[in-house]
């Protein structure tokens, strides 16, 4: 088999063809006329950070077009890049989302204690809707209200710490497809 570059994934189309491309490239088609307005610098950056998720993070070396072109909307709303993908993209990737400061909230004064339990439990309700992508809002918001804190502090950084490798534990464990990716925001 040969060695893919390192700045390359293979993409799997509509069609089921299987094309090793690279990210900067794809990020750039995806864009399509729109990529003119941006600056090179930031395309290169958001399609490195894509490029750098799939690889490292969930250990892929294939992806799926909708996938791609979801994560790359994703960073380059962080950059303040409004982004509207096409529809069909969307609707071909199940997103289950959740929001954390309401878990924090419905666990009451148990802090720690109870939040991580409805936690687990959140993760497995979200994962039998077999999506594609298992997405938790408000960590920032949900670890100052656990921790009681009006200003981010070094306990925080711990809890939020432990939040994020606690889902990463749970996908493992509780997931029944490989496929399925966590995005914690």
């Amino acid at each position: 088999m040969i060695q893919l570059n390192p700045d390359y994934l293979i993409f799997k189309t509509g069609d089921g063809e299987n094309i090793p491309c690279s990210a900067e490239l794809v990020a750039i088609e995806l864009m399509g006329d729109a990529v003119s307005l941006l600056d090179p610098e930031m395309i290169r950056n958001a399609s490195a950070a894509v490029l750098h998720y799939f690889k490292t993070e969930l250990g892929q070396d294939s992806v799926s077009v909708g996938e791609f072109s979801l994560a790359l909307e994703r960073v380059l709303r962080g950059f303040g890049v409004k982004i509207n993908s096409d529809p069909e993209v969307k609707d071909s990737v199940r997103v289950a989302e959740s929001d954390l400061r309401e878990l924090a909230f419905s666990a009451g004064k148990g802090f720690e204690l109870f939040f991580f339990p409805h936690l687990r439990d959140e993760m497995r309700r979200k994962l039998d809707e077999s999506p594609h992508v298992v997405r938790f809002n408000g960590l920032r918001g949900c670890v100052k209200q656990i921790v009681g804190a009006q200003r981010w502090s070094q306990r925080c950084q711990t809890l939020n710490d432990q939040i994020v490798d606690y889902l990463r534990t749970c996908l493992t464990t509780e997931s029944k497809k490989e496929t399925c990716a966590l995005v914690v925001l």
